[in-house]
């Protein structure tokens, strides 16, 4: 059940708005986590291979 971002109401999963205050609900809440933790993944392996690439690149 998506939960809105603004009243914290529990609304049903068909619902394109809040009943409780009217505010549109995110269409990808349940997801947001996932997409989420997968971001900071990619990021953290680009960081690794860009410092890896710059130790290599640099002068001593």
């Amino acid at each position: 059940m998506p939960k809105c971002l603004y009243c914290q109401d529990e609304n049903p999963p068909q619902e394109a708005e809040c009943q409780n205050c009217g505010m549109p609900l995110p269409a990808l809440a349940d997801t947001a986590g996932a997409r989420r933790q997968r971001s900071f993944l990619l990021f953290c392996i680009a960081l690794t291979i860009f410092c890896a690439v710059m130790i290599l690149w640099l002068p001593r």
